[in-house]
């Protein structure tokens, strides 16, 4: 038993030596890059908190979308597209265009079916 553990603690003082250190790096982070992925969270919860009203959902099941199938699209989206469509969106006027909203969001949908990177409209064939 003596010697299991001698030959235990030689094989593991040999490979913690012999094991390559992995090389690391230290970066100073800027708040830019901090609050910028915070704002990104906060605008993505915006625009699911706009297509959970009512009128939203009812628009979005006259076009054949499920509210599911737009929160799917929304976390799909990348950043500069959610900020982009929140721009869009603030610039809309007081007591919200709905329609205007719900016109947008299908345009997205429709370019988004038409690149192929999702599949909601069976009649759009994807660009190849």
């Amino acid at each position: 038993m003596k010697y299991l553990r001698k030959l235990l603690s030689i094989f593991l003082s040999l490979s913690l030596v012999m094991l390559p250190a992995l090389p690391t790096q230290a970066a100073v982070v800027g708040n830019a890059e901090l609050f910028g992925a915070t704002e990104m969270s906060t605008d993505r919860n915006l625009l699911m908190e706009a297509l959970e009203r009512d009128t939203a959902r009812q628009q979005l099941a006259a076009l054949g979308i499920t509210q599911e199938q737009a929160f799917e699209r929304i976390n799909q989206m990348t950043d500069q597209e959610i900020a982009l469509l929140n721009q869009q969106l603030a610039d809309l006027p007081a007591g919200g265009d709905l329609l205007s909203l719900v016109v947008l969001i299908f345009l997205v949908f429709v370019i988004t079916d038409v690149i192929g990177a999702t599949d909601i409209f069976p009649f759009i064939r994807p660009v190849r």
